[in-house]
C-alpha cells in the first residue's frame, strides 16, 4: 500500500481534527452552562474542514469559491448580528427551520451537479448514495419551508388534512425510491432522475403540512436528521470522508433529539407525523364544570411574590412572543433582593424549538445554575410559594395526568398545581396553541394576570419596587 501524497495526508489529518471538534461541539450543546464554548468548538472545527477542502487536490480553481465564501461570510454576518438585522428570539424557530433549508440546498444542488455531470458513468452504489443525498435533500428544502411558514404564520399553524393523505405520501415516497432504484439500474434514464427530485420536494410540502404547530419541536428535530442524512449520503457520493463523518453525527443526533422530544409529549412518531394533532379548539371562558377564571391585579401578584420564600418561574412560548425575557430577569433580580429564591422549571418541549427556552433565558443572562429540566425541579413544586407561569399552557396542564380522554394523556408535564398558589401571565382566556382547554386556569389556587406578558411583567416590576 502506497502513502498517501503530503498534500492528502495533510487534508486527511485536517478532517479528522475537524470531526473531533465538531464531536467535542456537540458534547458541549447538552449543557447550558457549556453551550457557549460548544458552539466556539464547533465553528473551529468549521473552519478547519473549509480549510481542509481548500488543500484538495481536486480544486483547479478558486475564484468562484472564493466568491461563495465572501457571500455566505456576508449573510451570515447579517443574520447573526443585531446590528444589521434584529432576529427577535420568538422567530429564532424560524430561522433554525430556515438553516435547515439552506444545508439541504447545498446538499441537494451537489447531487444534481454530480448527476449532470457524471450521470452515465455512475456505478449503482454511488447512484444509491447520489439519489438518498437528492431525496433527502429536497424534501428537507421544502418541508423547512412549510416549517418555516408555519413558524411564521404564513401558513395555518393547525393540521391541513385531506382524504387519504398518508396513503398518498406512501406511494409518493415509493414512487421516489422506485426511480432511483431505476437509475441505479440505468443512470442514463435522465427524466427518472428529475421526476424523483420532484416527488421528493413535493412531499417534504405534503409531509409537513399535516403537522400542528404545536408538534413543530419535533419537525424541527426531524428536519436536522434529514439534512444530516443527506450531508452523510453526499460524502458517500463524492467520497469525503469528513461529511460522512459530520453528516452522521448531525443525523442520529437529530433522530435522538426527536426521540426525547416524542417522550417528552408522551407521542409516537408515527402520532406525531400523521396524527394530525393540534386542531384548534373554541376559546375557553370557562371550564367544563362551570369553574371560570379569577384575574388578579398587578398589585396582588407583586405582593405574593414579594413575601414568597421561593418562586418557581416557568416560561413558555408566550414569553418569546412577548419578548419579555428581559423584563422577567428584572423582576427575578427584584425578588432576590427581597430575598426570595428564584428557580427556573424548563420543560422539554416548551416553545417551537428544542431548547428554545434555555436559549431565551441565556440572551437575558439568567444564570445557568437557576435552570431546571422538569425531573429536577417538579419535587420541588409541593414546597413552592408561589409558581409564575408566562405563556405556557399544555406543559403544565394537569389533564395530562388525570383525564384519559385528553390528547395530551400521560404526556409528563410540570407539577405546577401542587405549589401553594399559582400566578399565570396569559394574553387572553382562549385555549392553548394545540387547542386544548387547560384545567389549570380554573384551578381554586390559580390566578390569572391578562395581558402581554412584556407589560404584565414590567407593571409586576413597578409595584414590587413601590413596596
Amino acid at each position: 500500500m502506497e502513502p498517501l501524497p503530503l498534500r492528502e495526508l495533510a487534508v486527511q489529518i485536517i478532517y479528522l481534527a475537524s470531526s473531533v471538534f465538531f464531536i467535542l461541539g456537540l458534547g458541549g450543546l447538552s449543557k447550558p452552562e457549556k453551550a457557549r464554548a460548544g458552539m466556539a468548538q464547533a465553528a473551529f472545527g468549521m473552519l478547519l474542514a473549509i480549510v481542509g477542502t481548500l488543500l484538495h487536490a481536486d480544486i483547479v480553481r478558486y475564484d468562484w469559491i472564493m466568491a461563495g465564501l465572501f457571500i455566505g461570510t456576508a449573510i451570515g454576518v447579517v443574520i447573526g448580528r443585531p446590528l444589521f438585522i434584529s432576529v427577535p428570539m420568538t422567530a429564532m424557530p424560524q430561522w433554525v427551520a430556515l438553516s435547515h433549508a439552506a444545508g439541504a440546498v447545498a446538499a441537494t444542488l451537489v447531487g444534481v451537479n454530480e448527476f449532470v455531470l457524471l450521470g452515465s458513468s455512475l456505478g449503482p452504489g454511488t447512484m444509491a448514495a447520489l439519489g438518498f443525498e437528492v431525496v433527502l435533500g429536497a424534501l428537507t428544502v421544502t418541508g423547512s419551508v412549510m416549517a418555516f411558514g408555519k413558524l411564521q404564520e404564513i401558513l395555518p399553524g393547525r393540521p391541513v388534512t385531506w382524504p387519504l393523505q398518508n396513503l398518498l405520501n406512501m406511494v409518493l415516497l415509493a414512487g421516489a425510491f422506485g426511480l432511483l432504484i431505476a437509475l441505479m439500474v440505468n443512470p442514463e434514464l435522465t427524466w427518472a432522475f428529475w421526476a424523483m427530485t420532484a416527488i421528493a420536494a413535493l412531499l417534504g410540502i405534503l409531509m409537513v403540512l399535516p403537522i400542528g404547530g404545536a408538534d413543530m419541536p419535533v419537525v424541527v428535530s426531524l428536519l436536522n436528521a434529514y439534512a444530516g442524512l443527506s450531508a452523510s449520503a453526499m460524502g458517500f457520493a463524492l467520497g469525503n470522508n469528513l461529511l460522512i463523518i459530520v453528516g452522521a453525527l448531525d443525523g442520529a443526533s437529530g433522530f435522538l433529539l426527536a426521540v426525547l422530544m416524542c417522550k417528552a409529549m408522551n407521542r409516537s412518531f408515527a402520532n406525531v407525523l400523521f396524527g394530525a394533532f393540534g386542531a384548534p379548539a373554541p376559546a375557553a371562558l370557562k371550564s367544563a364544570d362551570g369553574q371560570e377564571m379569577r384575574a388578579l391585579t398587578p398589585e396582588d401578584a407583586a405582593i405574593r411574590l414579594a413575601y414568597a420564600a421561593q418562586v418557581i418561574v416557568v416560561p413558555g412560548y408566550g414569553l418569546a412572543v412577548a419578548q419579555a425575557q428581559h423584563a422577567l430577569r428584572e423582576l427575578t433580580d427584584l425578588m432576590e433582593k427581597r430575598g426570595v429564591e428564584v428557580k427556573y422549571a424548563i420543560h422539554p418541549v416548551a416553545g417551537r424549538m428544542p431548547g428554545h427556552m434555555n436559549v431565551l433565558l441565556a440572551e437575558a443572562n439568567v444564570p445557568y445554575d437557576k435552570l431546571y429540566d422538569m425531573d429536577e425541579i417538579n419535587a420541588e413544586f409541593e414546597r413552592t410559594d408561589v409558581a409564575l407561569v408566562i405563556g405556557a399552557n399544555d406543559v403544565v396542564n394537569p389533564a395530562a395526568r388525570s383525564d384519559p380522554g385528553s390528547p395530551i394523556f400521560g404526556m409528563p408535564i410540570l407539577d405546577v398545581d401542587r405549589a401553594k398558589s399559582v400566578v399565570v401571565l396569559k394574553r387572553g382566556k382562549g385555549a392553548g396553541f394545540a387547542g386544548i382547554e387547560n384545567e389549570l386556569f380554573f384551578h381554586p389556587k390559580t390566578s390569572m394576570l391578562f395581558g402581554d406578558a412584556k407589560a404584565s411583567l414590567s407593571r409586576l416590576v413597578t409595584e414590587l419596587k413601590a413596596l
